[in-house]
């Protein structure tokens, strides 16, 4: 239950807001509540009633409400950028939001007024009957009687509110609230979109990043010409072009979605106007690019342990791929592994490490590796250094998943889904692990280097954890862990990178709700960016840019 006391529904509604709490109460109750009724029957005063409390500070348990967006005047994909934004989620359009939302399986509350007057009304109510499939949303729904939405939700099997009917109506405290109060209530809103139309000049790179971001979204969404690629940057990129921010940056996050088939004057005058980001893009290869060619979807990556100058990085089919980090052009490509990697790392000899999306770990070669060869290849036929340091993590996985992976050539650590980091060092691989529990929950990312401790050259490793708590961790296996977080928010953490740039200690951190952070921890400096979709892998450069993985993109950016 709440904490914090609620004041009474306005114009004698205390019945409908006493039904709408025990609905949100009742666990065996319908999963959508309709409220419905005719024009200016107080729809939207119950729900700012109910907005207005349940994102309150200090509102706990059911009566919470996660996520609410005025549907009047607008377009789908507006509504599911907002709602995913609200929900601490990524998605290009209403199948990847929907599909993101099935995997987190956080209970959440989502009140939508004003269905009936969305941009298309119809649309919206198959992603509400969608929403409503699944057990872990409520969704507390308006529409007005008679509405052809109305009809559309009518066998949707919700509990239905008609404010209409007189049960749902205090009516002695209405009259004295009639008596006293002359305002109307509406859902508090977020962030400004209402402002009156204005025709967008969709070819003029400039306008787009100055204007109304919802009315540019609006104007894509009716308009199927492609305006020299503009059109398909702006939908792939467009949750991050909405958020509040200056033209310069939404002027970074368009250049990094354009594809190479746009039009060539675009990309210098998209770079001219972020030339005051707090990052340059170096490049970016956009799925369907064909010069350099696109090297697919990134689910793993990493540049520790690779040649300078390249990256290894893996497809949703577990094809591992070296590109060259100055262009992203491809330069080998490796054997395909059993399932999806999820964490890539590289040891000293070359040997590939994959942790795969069922916890289990692989080993591959890089291409060219030098290997044993006349007398000595006869003479050591037993296990390998790497293949006896992978015994003993795999002895660690036995008792839980992995799910993170990592090496320098001071150690290499996996990170499990108990919340627990082992740690094994290359130059002993038949010692015990040395392990930590660092999370609660999965790890979700896991990196390291060697920091230097002496002029010898002698270094010790430390290693960054982040997990499905939202944490990030540092932890050098010789000691302790940190007690306190080095970041943490409210959202997972899905890919770390840390190393030495010639900006000094790095490291980057990305968040299941979008973010990428760059923290320079030597100068206290922190750089921001929203790429506008999931990031599902890091990778710092020894020339200090980040390369940053998702489902669409490979980006290189170098921070300002």
């Amino acid at each position: 239950m709440s904490t914090t006391a609620w004041g009474r529904p306005a114009a004698g509604r205390e019945p409908a807001g006493a039904a709408l709490l025990a609905w949100l109460a009742d666990s065996s109750a319908p999963g959508m509540c309709v409220v419905t009724g005719g024009a200016g029957c107080g729809k939207s005063a119950l729900l700012a009633w109910l907005v207005r409390h349940g994102t309150r500070a200090g509102t706990e348990g059911e009566r919470v409400v996660h996520a609410f967006v005025p549907l009047g005047g607008l377009g789908v994909r507006g509504a599911v950028w907002t709602l995913a934004d609200q929900l601490g989620l990524v998605a290009r359009g209403p199948e990847e939001f929907l599909a993101r939302l099935a995997a987190d399986r956080r209970p959440v509350t989502v009140v939508l007024p004003d269905l009936h007057a969305a941009d298309d009304p119809s649309a919206f109510a198959e992603l509400v009957l969608a929403l409503n499939t699944y057990d872990h949303v409520r969704l507390v729904v308006e529409t007005r009687s008679g509405t052809a939405v109305q009809v559309q939700l009518a066998d949707s099997g919700a509990a239905v509110m008609d404010l209409d009917e007189p049960q749902w109506t205090d009516e002695a405290r209405r009259r004295s609230w009639d008596a006293t109060h002359t305002e109307t209530m509406a859902p508090p809103a977020p962030p400004a979109r209402q402002q009156a139309a204005t025709v967008v000049e969709l070819d003029d790179p400039a306008a787009l990043c100055a204007a109304d971001p919802w009315q540019v979204t609006a104007a894509f969404d009716a308009d199927p010409e492609e305006h020299g690629g503009l059109r398909a940057a702006w939908l792939r990129a467009g949750q991050s072009l909405c958020r509040d921010q200056e033209a310069a940056e939404r002027a970074l996050v368009l250049l990094t979605a354009l594809g190479d088939g746009a039009d060539p004057r675009l990309r210098p005058e998209l770079a001219r106007l972020a030339a005051t980001a707090g990052w340059q893009l170096e490049w970016s290869r956009v799925r369907g690019d064909m010069v350099p060619p696109w090297p697919g979807p990134v689910f793993a990556m990493t540049t520790a342990g690779l040649p300078a100058g390249q990256a290894l990085l893996a497809d949703h089919e577990g094809v591992p791929r070296t590109v060259d980090t100055t262009d992203g052009t491809p330069v080998g490509r490796l054997p395909q592994l059993p399932g999806r990697p999820g964490a890539l790392c590289v040891l000293a000899d070359s040997t590939v490490l994959a942790l795969d999306d069922q916890g289990h770990l692989h080993e591959t070669m890089l291409p060219g590796a030098p290997r044993p060869t006349g007398l000595a290849a006869l003479l050591d036929d037993g296990p390998t250094p790497a293949q006896r340091l992978t015994d003993t993590l795999r002895t660690q996985l036995a008792r839980s998943p992995g799910t993170a992976l990592c090496a320098t050539p001071g150690v290499v650590a996996v990170g499990a889904s108990d919340g627990t980091v082992h740690a094994v060092t290359p130059m002993s691989p038949d010692e015990p692990a040395r392990t930590a529990a660092l999370h609660t929950g999965p790890i979700t990312a896991l990196t390291a280097f060697d920091l230097p401790v002496a002029d010898d050259g002698v270094t010790v490793p430390l290693l960054y954890s982040g997990g499905a708590d939202g944490r990030v961790r540092a932890w050098s296996p010789a000691a302790d862990p940190q007690p306190t977080p080095v970041a943490e928010r409210r959202s997972p953490v899905t890919a770390l990178s840390a190393g030495r740039t010639p900006r000094g200690l790095a490291l980057a951190v990305a968040w299941a709700d979008g973010l990428v952070e760059l923290r320079l921890l030597d100068g206290g400096e922190t750089r921001h960016l929203w790429p506008g979709t999931a990031v599902n892998a890091l990778a710092l450069t020894a020339g200090g840019s980040l390369l940053i993985g998702t489902d669409d993109r490979l980006l290189c950016l170098r921070p300002q």
